[in-house]
């Protein structure tokens, strides 16, 4: 049991990890003050504006679902702001948030942290060696994402565990991280493995790589994270796989049962391992 203080039910729960199914401000707003460790958020970018973009080689379009329609700067603002107002109240004073982005939405993201009075602690750039091109030819090649790591409390003791960061095996798959150095703000890490598309494909899944070290990097064992917008739940996993328990919130069935079906998986695995999933 994950021992969370909300006003719904999860659609799933087993082995410290749960899933609910709906809004994320809805959910969000029955849960506890000041009960979560951590939060890794995704949220939607906004981008579905019925563009092309680049796949495996071919033209595809950026459509992703309804859930990632702009309704315009100021609705699109405010709603980060909402979201992230919630996650202020349910996060304990001395937990931190981390929230992933483009250009598109992480200046957004940003602005509202620091009106909700968050401290920024660093922005990470999250290098892709195997980005997809520009199509387009008309623009640099995106290939890199940026994550805002923010701590609630600017006078509180966050976790940050330098040790691990500095004398880890980072450097493998990642050519900037140099052994027994200090991490910098710039990770290379490609993106997901098809393996771990093996139960299904999410359009903005994150690699398991990225989240580990967000995770080992701000928590430690036992640690509650939550994730208000978990995809397939690679969040969850990461957390799984490094003895931390799971909050995960998505607003689509069919990313639910993608989760449900990764962690499954992840208890069925001989040696608890990620494996194929």
């Amino acid at each position: 049991m994950v021992n969370v203080i909300a006003m719904s039910t999860p659609r799933y729960e087993r082995d410290g990890f749960s899933l609910f199914e709906g809004d994320c401000l809805e959910v969000l707003r029955g849960f506890g003050e000041d009960h979560f460790d951590m939060v890794f958020a995704d949220p939607p970018y906004h981008l579905s504006n019925d563009g092309f973009t680049c796949h495996a080689g071919k033209r595809v379009s950026v459509n992703k679902g309804e859930w990632d329609t702009s309704s315009g700067i100021e609705a699109d603002f405010e709603f980060h702001k909402a979201w992230i107002s919630e996650c202020r109240r349910v996060l304990k004073p001395e937990g931190s948030i981390w929230i992933s982005g483009t250009y598109h939405s992480i200046y957004a993201c940003g602005f509202a942290l620091q009106l909700l009075g968050f401290k920024l602690l660093n922005d990470i750039a999250w290098f892709k060696p195997n980005a997809a091109p520009n199509i387009s030819c008309r623009y640099f090649t995106a290939s890199h994402e940026t994550l805002l790591w923010a701590i609630k409390d600017p006078e509180a003791r966050h976790t940050f565990n330098y040790d691990d960061m500095r004398g880890g095996d980072w450097h493998e798959g990642d050519a900037l991280k140099k052994p027994e150095r200090q991490m910098r703000t710039v990770w290379s890490i490609c993106s997901p493995k098809d393996c771990e598309k093996s139960n299904g494909k999410h359009p903005t899944q994150k690699p398991l790589e990225l989240l580990r070290r967000v995770i080992l990097a701000s928590t430690t064992e036992g640690d509650l994270v939550l994730d208000p917008f978990c995809g397939s739940a690679t969040t969850g996993i990461a957390a799984a796989l490094n003895g931390r328990r799971f909050v995960g919130i998505d607003s689509e069935s069919d990313y639910i049962d993608l989760s449900m079906r990764r962690f499954e998986q992840l208890l069925s695995s001989p040696d608890g391992e990620a494996g194929e999933i």
